[in-house]
């Protein structure tokens, strides 16, 4: 009999971002793959580029299921994509269900009761919980015991920073609950490669000499890309950032009121060019579960200058910084400048216990059943 399976998450960057390798895994093992994402509005890609992972995706014989899954809750969208996540999973009877991001979790687990009862097993990837050390009062009210409810309808619990296994690990109800680095990081694609420094250098302008410090994420609240431009004025630096979002203008209003040489580059493919071409990476974020950006930089051999929170704390011991400390955040860059050589060095080393293949055989492991949880 088909085996059969089903990828979900709210929207088409987590799974171009997240969950090829998943995909394919699952092929391995000889299941049919199905793949349920808003691809309309695919987050933080471009359209053009939501096109092309659907002709990917097809490519490898997986079928896309178009769902307008929200990221926020917003009751009339949460109902409409439950109806149709619902009549979706009750309709193919899936063997395995894999499911990610709060909302899209949330509706999945739901929708999934019923068929969990014939034997459908499901699997919830929490790419950081919105409740952690720190967090608001209002998150741990809201999505806490949501989350520990949701729980129960779990039969494992993916976690990717040591913060959340341990408290999902004492505190919810799933079957299982484990640890897996991260999504993993190639290491080989991202290695450094000194030759290709004066690439992305040429198209922005910038000497050799010229000290370039990179950010790659989302022009949002939460990666906090203000505080790091008020920060470094004053300072003779070029700060880029790869990445869209709602706060370009504003991004770029900050930067000119405080002197500041900011580059914004919009989404880009050729990231991996941009990390060779800087000399600091600098994740300002308020909160992350496991940053992808943070390990693709390690693996580049770059110095980075991180918020002391959950995931980051994973990966770097030094230098941290309070994200809402503008004099630490300073401190933080000039200790990686003036440290580099060594501070990038033992990120190599370190990011190795991350590699892409380690976190792929740790899936496999969870999907073909250790333990008899997925078999």
């Amino acid at each position: 009999m088909e085996k059969k399976a089903l990828q979900l998450a709210s929207v088409a960057s987590m799974i171009d971002q997240f969950n090829i390798p998943n995909i394919q895994i699952l092929q391995s093992f000889g299941y049919r793959v199905d793949v349920a994402a808003d691809f309309t509005n695919p987050g933080n890609i471009s359209k053009e580029r939501a096109a092309e992972l659907i002709q990917r995706l097809e490519d490898m014989d997986v079928r896309v299921i178009d769902i307008a899954i929200p990221r926020s809750i917003n009751p009339g969208a949460v109902k409409s994509a439950y109806r149709k996540t619902k009549k979706l999973i009750t309709t193919e009877h899936y063997n395995l269900i894999h499911c990610h991001s709060p909302v899209g979790g949330a509706i999945c687990r739901l929708a999934a009761k019923g068929e969990r009862k014939k034997g459908t097993k499901v699997i919830y990837t929490a790419h950081g919980f919105h409740f952690y050390n720190g967090a608001p009062l209002k998150n741990w009210m809201i999505f806490y015991p949501v989350e520990k409810w949701l729980s129960k309808f779990t039969d494992v619990l993916i976690t990717i920073n040591q913060e959340d296994y341990k408290r999902a690990g004492r505190k919810f109800q799933a079957k299982q609950t484990v640890y897996v680095p991260g999504i993993g990081v190639d290491t080989e694609k991202f290695a450094p490669c000194q030759s290709k420094r004066g690439k992305i250098r040429e198209e922005l302008g910038l000497k050799n000499s010229q000290i370039m410090i990179l950010s790659v994420g989302e022009l949002n609240e939460n990666k906090n890309h203000e505080s790091v431009i008020r920060a470094i004025a004053g300072l003779n630096l070029t700060y880029v950032i790869v990445g869209k979002g709602e706060l370009k203008e504003k991004l770029e209003s900050t930067a000119k009121e405080c002197g500041v040489d900011l580059r914004l580059m919009g989404f880009c493919t050729n990231v991996s060019d941009f990390y060779d071409a800087a000399d600091v990476y600098i994740l300002p974020s308020i909160r992350e579960g496991l940053n992808v950006s943070l390990m693709e930089a390690m693996a580049s051999g770059l110095p980075v200058a991180c918020g002391k929170i959950r995931g980051n704390t994973d990966l770097i011991d030094h230098p941290l910084f309070d994200p809402l400390n503008i004099k630490e955040i300073k401190e933080a860059i000039t200790t990686a400048i003036e440290n580099k050589d060594d501070l990038g060095q033992k990120n190599l080393k370190k990011i190795r216990s991350f590699d892409l293949k380690t976190v792929e055989n740790i899936t496999s492991q969870i999907f073909m059943g250790g333990g008899g949880i997925c078999s």
